[in-house]
């Protein structure tokens, strides 16, 4: 039997969320109902989408490659039904948004997926850059509102920020690593290992100041912008990588297993958030969009 569009709605709607349960609270529909789409998707496909455990589910590699089927198929249905419309809207209104590289493709991507369902007609203008730039662009009154990592926020006199997500720093390393298997990691286990560093959003920085302050010397093996490629010379046994958990993946482009484990001591945190200039006027479609990310981030906390 062939996969129905409401399967892959529950499935992308579990993926989103991370959890079966939330993904029921915010369709309001049972956990069941969702639970036998999902098991039903899984046979006709053939595969497991999701990786089960007491603490809940992951999804599977398998389960994200679909995923981008899922969202592409989804997507067309919703443009095929808006091209039979009386009339095309016109936009009702325009965002101008700012984001930071690191924060675009795992925080931006769901938040703007939920603004344009929510808000089709209004003309989204985004530009990725660093951060003091958006800063730049956020004072002067080029850019609405950014989503962009705030823990090292420089002008807080003249912006507002809000926090969305805050991620802890974990270790990632490849399958079979002596360390895997430690009870304990300690900074001193890893400061003799070669270190992959991504290079992005002070996160080289961040990383560095963390290692020297506890006295070790970090040995950078490859540096890079890129977080598909410190997965894969992860995966791949080039090095580990001290990176924050919202980038985390279990698997490199190649299909390569990467884990990650927790390491003792006070490790810095990321925290991505919205962020505007203060006192001023935020447009409709700016309070909607900023509406959207305080919802999103009160159904992870729940």
């Amino acid at each position: 039997m062939a996969f129905t569009l409401r399967q892959l709605q529950y499935f992308v709607a579990v993926a989103e969320q991370g959890s079966i349960t939330r993904a029921a609270q915010n369709l309001s529909i049972s956990q069941s109902s969702i639970t036998e789409a999902v098991k039903e998707l899984e046979n006709d496909l053939g595969v497991e989408l999701f990786e089960r455990h007491p603490r809940g589910l992951d999804i599977t590699y398998n389960g994200h490659q679909f995923l981008r089927h899922a969202t592409k198929i989804l997507a067309g249905v919703s443009d095929a039904r808006r091209s039979f419309s009386a009339e095309t809207p016109k936009p009702a209104g325009k965002l101008n948004l700012g984001v930071t590289s690191l924060v675009a493709g795992y925080v931006l991507s769901d938040l703007l997926a939920r603004f344009r369902r929510a808000s089709p007609g209004v003309e989204v203008s985004a530009i990725e850059d660093n951060g003091s730039y958006l800063e730049h662009l956020l004072v002067g009154g080029e850019l609405d509102v950014a989503v962009m990592v705030i823990s090292n926020l420089r002008d807080r006199m003249a912006l507002q920020a809000e926090i969305i997500e805050t991620s802890p720093y974990r270790l990632w390393l490849p399958l079979g690593h002596p360390l895997v298997s430690a009870d304990i990691i300690s900074i001193n286990d890893i400061a003799s290992e070669p270190l992959i560093m991504l290079t992005v959003d002070e996160i080289e920085e961040n990383t560095g100041k963390l290692l020297t302050a506890l006295g070790a010397r970090p040995h950078v093996a490859f540096r890079t912008r890129s977080v598909e490629a410190v997965r894969s010379l992860v995966a791949t046994g080039a090095g580990i990588a001290l990176l924050p958990d919202l980038v985390y993946r279990p698997w490199s482009l190649e299909g390569d297993r990467i884990e990650s484990r927790d390491v003792s001591g006070a490790l810095p945190v990321v925290q991505v958030g919205m962020v505007w200039r203060k006192g001023s006027s935020l447009p409709q479609a700016a309070r909607d969009f900023v509406g959207i990310a305080e919802a999103l981030r009160s159904g992870r906390g729940r």
